[in-house]
């Protein structure tokens, strides 16, 4: 705020923004940085600092790679890009975001190969 700007993103979910069986605790705190980062947005303006969020979808991490192969095979066959995204992805939108994003703020990205569309 004391430089009158900055960008601020913010890493919410596809469960954030869709919901998931048996995880009510992370798709609400997911959903949560959702609404931060519209009100953050709102307060930040002034000072010239957007915010941001990108919400991914299924990323190839650790975390994916342990689900089981029947499940993982499921869960692709439901992305219309039939795959995982990479980190690498998710880096570049966080790059976009602070190098080309001047105009962007309050907004949520889903980034999710389209299992999820707004």
């Amino acid at each position: 705020m004391q430089q009158k700007s900055g960008k601020i993103i913010n890493i919410s979910s596809l469960n954030g923004q869709t919901g998931s069986f048996g995880q009510a605790n992370y798709s609400a705190a997911k959903a949560g940085i959702v609404g931060f980062t519209k009100t953050a947005a709102l307060e930040l303006a002034r000072f010239n600092v957007t915010v941001n969020a990108i919400a991914p979808g299924f990323i190839a991490t650790e975390m994916f790679e342990v689900i089981p192969e029947k499940p993982k095979e499921a869960i692709l066959a439901r992305i219309p890009l039939s795959r995982a995204g990479t980190p690498q992805e998710v880096a570049r939108a966080v790059r976009y975001l602070i190098v080309d994003g001047d105009y962007y703020t309050g907004e949520t990205f889903s980034m999710n190969g389209g299992i999820y569309m707004q």
